[in-house]
């Protein structure tokens, strides 16, 4: 008997109908997989010392270039009021990451024993802490020349903060000496019109300040207090415990991108300045260029930085900080207080080469 004709159609089809099958079971997953979303990003909030300045390039650096991106990370950076303030907004866990004064992170340490807030980079390696002064007030590169002047001095500046030591290390009678507590924001602006003989501040801030408020360069007087015996480090890199014992390798990622963005703002200042421009429309970008090279000149690019790779620490210079510290603060665990750094978290000292 012959077979029917329609028997191999028959087969074809069904072989067909499983191809297509699978083809539609492809069309489906395979959009499916496209649109999985992408792995989140960690979120870190990080706070600066002060406003959107020259200095403030070293970090807003690392943005422009997409560096935190690349490390998993979503970095928004907001303005601070002051080195000493990032310590207790970070060890609250108010910010996660913070750049502040090093100093005040290893007092509040000896303050508040059970909270074990670590800095993990060092970015000033000399600090900028300084004496700001003119010599049509009477005051000249000798530190003797401070005694019977008046002093802008304000309370929650970190320069101020270490006149104790400064005084004691150079054997100053202060009782000589007018010290008046003002803002920020009239400090240069008092020390221009006359008010008072010096103020207290970081160098690449008043300085800078006075020069674009047409005060005469050859009229200021800085007096950096590293060249006169206080060798105290400066601002660090600080992360809230909450976030270093939860997110230790974002961490690492974190210091990964600013070790890349510190590089590239050594390497490019004036690409540092236009960024810093972007995000403060009242400052002139090439004031905000001399701030942020003399802040890499003076605090960041060290000798000791260029020879051993920046963001650590001289470990014996460490312990005659915190020995000047006990100078004129009577530590009630020294030992406690003092492990307020660790390098656990820097990249390898090739990756941190200027």
């Amino acid at each position: 008997m012959p077979k029917p004709l329609h028997a191999p159609a028959v087969a074809l089809s069904r072989r067909g109908i499983a191809r297509l099958g699978a083809a539609f079971l492809l069309a489906v997953t395979a959009p499916m997989v496209m649109i999985q979303p992408a792995q989140a990003q960690t979120a870190v909030r990080f706070m600066l010392d002060w406003r959107f300045e020259g200095p403030a390039a070293l970090f807003l650096m690392g943005l422009e270039k997409g560096y935190f991106k690349a490390e998993g990370l979503d970095v928004v950076i907001e303005t601070g009021n002051g080195s000493r303030e990032a310590v207790p907004k970070v060890a609250s866990g108010a910010y996660d990451v913070g750049f502040g004064d090093v100093n005040s992170l290893i007092r509040y340490r000896d303050e508040n024993p059970g909270v074990d807030l670590k800095a993990v980079m060092m970015v000033y390696d000399k600090p900028p802490f300084a004496i700001v002064g003119r010599k049509s007030r009477g005051v000249s590169a000798d530190v003797k020349s401070l005694e019977g002047r008046k002093f802008g001095a304000p309370a929650a500046d970190a320069a101020f903060a270490q006149w104790p030591i400064f005084k004691t290390i150079n054997k100053l009678d202060d009782s000589k000496m007018r010290l008046e507590n003002v803002g920020f924001p009239v400090r240069e602006p008092m020390l221009a019109s006359g008010e008072v003989d010096a103020v207290f501040g970081y160098a690449n801030s008043s300085y800078i300040n006075l020069k674009s408020r047409g005060v005469p360069v050859d009229d200021i007087v800085v007096m950096l207090m590293a060249d006169y015996g206080v060798e105290l480090y400066g601002n660090a890199i600080m992360v809230s415990p909450k976030f270093l014992a939860e997110k230790p390798e974002a961490l690492r990622g974190l210091l990964r991108a600013l070790a890349r963005s510190f590089k590239d703002t050594v390497a490019d200042p004036d690409l540092g300045a236009q960024l810093v421009i972007k995000r403060n429309d009242v400052a002139r970008v090439e004031v905000e260029l001399e701030r942020l090279k003399m802040t890499l000149e003076q605090n960041v690019v060290t000798p000791f930085a260029k020879a051993n790779g920046f963001g650590g620490i001289d470990k014996a210079r460490w312990e005659r900080a915190l020995d000047q510290i006990s100078l004129t603060y009577s530590f009630k665990d020294k030992a406690r207080a003092g492990d307020a750094f660790t390098d656990a978290f820097l990249p390898p000292v090739a990756e941190r080469q200027f």
